[in-house]
């Protein structure tokens, strides 16, 4: 009974918990002028912060029958093309994304009161540029590259361990691992970006930028 009381008090206080946001305002005048400096500017504000992965972002995906599944990624690339990641393209996000070619990431600066969601295209990013980020990785992310079947069952933790160390055992005299085959990098080229400052009383600020035909628009968004 002890255990019941303890889960009922949690699900009453839920509705009870709010914060209120007062940390900052966002206004058009004050935005960059392209969305990806504007990302680019958050971005900088968030690790000057201290906040912990601040790069981390929630990828957002749909299967070909329309059921989604989200999962924090890192973004790796950021540029006026748009946002990039790396991953296994065996895995269940790339399967996705190879299905519908369109995905949603978003940041969430908790401390920052802040958010950033870009929707958009996706893409697979070139070999080169994939090579250029994997000569970057350190030695144990390569070889784990390598090691795991991503998004697939394995019977045991023992088993996938079993995978790395004959990974470890291949690559032991190679200096300079090379890109897995089944490896590489996706850009989410933006058809809008959102960013989203938290206010008082739950009036939001929301900056969309909205691609057109030739150029970027912004709109404000009621919250």
């Amino acid at each position: 009974m002890a255990e019941l009381d303890d889960i009922g008090g949690a699900a009453v206080r839920l509705p009870d918990m709010r914060v209120s946001y007062e940390a900052e305002t966002l206004d058009e005048d004050s935005l960059a002028p392209t969305w990806h400096e504007q990302l680019q500017r958050w971005l900088d504000v968030a690790v000057d912060a201290g906040l912990p992965e601040p790069n981390a972002m929630v990828l957002a995906t749909a299967d070909a029958d329309g059921m989604p599944s989200s999962r924090t990624v890192l973004c790796k690339g950021l540029d006026e093309r748009g946002i990039v990641f790396y991953t296994n393209y065996t895995s269940a996000k790339s399967h996705d994304l190879t299905s519908t070619r369109f995905a949603s990431v978003t940041f969430p600066w908790y401390p920052l009161q802040r958010q950033v969601t870009v929707r958009g295209e996706v893409e697979k990013v070139s070999a080169e540029e994939t090579a250029a980020y994997w000569r970057g990785r350190p030695r144990g992310s390569q070889l784990g590259a390598w090691a795991s079947p991503q998004s697939t069952r394995v019977d045991s933790r023992e088993a996938l361990d079993n995978h790395l160390t004959a990974v470890e055992r291949r690559f032991a005299d190679v200096d300079e691992i090379p890109v897995p085959p089944h490896w590489g990098g996706w850009r989410v080229r933006p058809v809008s970006a959102e960013f989203w400052q938290g206010r008082k009383d739950r009036l939001h600020d929301r900056l969309r930028f909205v691609r057109t035909d030739d150029d970027w628009r912004v709109h404000r968004i009621a919250p």
